[in-house]
């Protein structure tokens, strides 16, 4: 009994959990800091029941469509090659945007950790990481995935040893240091890419779907509790960090903890984000790989040399801030995954009164993020 409740239940939202966590959430205490606690806690509410309503709504569509089909082919078989142009034109850029903000994040994580000791730039430590990233790239590693899985789950753990480590180090009144919401109109739709970025989880719902056959009632469940779980800890996060760091919270959240808690608690944090970037840059790579590969038949080296160079080379360029990066992605390339599956959930005869209005925000967001990257 036990044994099955794990099965059917446990290790699917486990996983489910898993992938949606990942560095996004890095960014949201000094975007908590810009906007203010009580706003950023508006967003996540609303934004929560946004994409569990999506998340949902996905779930749907994949208990209706033949099995063993990824995002692009759900597009495909029920709106037709046009939107799946579109969608795979979508998927190439966000998952581009995924690598490089993995790439500035462990690159910076790498330059905190072995600069001290060392020497070198952020220049130096981002080529290092994505030497490494490209090596795996190349050769291919399916065991990458489940590496993933445990490095952030081993993050989890390291965060939660921070908080009783730095328990001293807490000054709640350091979570209101942000600023009010109305202040500064600039910050108004901020939290709101990152937020979805960070929540988002449509990619693996399929293969969740997968995991449950014989009990499919049960993926509601799985995708509610994934979802929440993911956005309490983020919450969660949130506080603490602003707790400690306060007016110091940094853009990546860890590394503002640096000369507050113990070298050695920070370096191993460090660590095992660095890690876990890598991992995540390597199994993200490989999948792009396989796009170009298999989508839009470029050859395996030329597909190799363009998911590693192509976000190296805009790092270059300057694209080197990675929150306005998950806003665009989160905001933008997110949105018309969104609105791609409420036309499906439409076509599968799907409320209006559902499909009209998460429309509505998604646009709006959409919006926001061409206006903000246009000034």
């Amino acid at each position: 009994m036990v044994k099955d409740f794990f099965i059917k239940y446990i290790y699917p939202t486990a996983i489910f959990t898993g992938s949606i966590i990942g560095v996004g959430f890095l960014s949201l205490p000094y975007i908590t800091l810009k906007v203010g606690i009580w706003p950023m806690l508006f967003y996540f509410i609303f934004l929560t029941i946004v994409v569990i309503s999506i998340h949902i709504i996905f779930a749907k569509i994949s208990l209706k469509t033949p099995d063993y089909k990824r995002f692009p082919g759900f597009v495909g078989h029920h709106l037709g090659k046009f939107p799946k142009k579109i969608i795979l034109v979508s998927e190439t850029c966000g998952l581009t945007g995924v690598l490089l903000v993995y790439l500035i994040i462990g690159g910076e994580f790498l330059t905190v950790i072995f600069s001290p000791i060392f020497g070198g730039n952020v220049f130096t430590y981002t080529i290092i990481y994505l030497g490494t990233a490209s090596i795996f790239i190349y050769v291919g590693a399916k065991i990458i995935s489940r590496m993933n899985f445990l490095a952030l789950l081993a993050l989890v753990v390291i965060l939660g040893i921070i908080l009783v480590k730095a328990f001293d180090h807490l000054q709640l009144a350091n979570i209101f240091t942000g600023q009010a919401l109305f202040t500064d109109y600039k910050t108004l739709f901020l939290p709101y890419g990152a937020i979805m970025f960070s929540l988002w989880g449509c990619g693996l719902i399929p293969e969740v779907e997968e995991m449950v056959i014989g009990n499919k009632k049960s993926l509601k469940k799985i995708i509610i509790a994934g979802t929440l779980i993911s956005s309490a800890f983020y919450f969660s996060f949130i506080l603490v960090i602003l707790s400690i760091t306060g007016a110091g919270t940094t853009e990546a959240g860890l590394t503002g903890l640096t000369g507050i808690l113990p070298y050695g608690l920070v370096t191993i944090a460090l660590s095992i984000g660095a890690i876990t970037t890598l991992l995540a840059f390597i199994a993200q790579g490989l999948l792009l790989k396989k796009v170009l590969m298999y989508d839009t038949r470029v050859p395996e080296l030329p597909a190799w040399a363009l998911v590693c160079f192509v976000p190296l080379g805009l790092f270059l360029m300057g694209f080197n801030s990675f929150i306005p990066l998950i806003s665009f992605i989160g905001g933008f390339l997110l949105s018309i995954d969104g609105i791609l599956i409420l036309l499906m959930y439409k076509k599968i005869g799907g409320k209006k009164m559902i499909v009209y209005p998460l429309m509505l925000v998604f646009l709006l967001g959409m919006a926001y993020e061409i206006i903000y990257f246009v000034k």
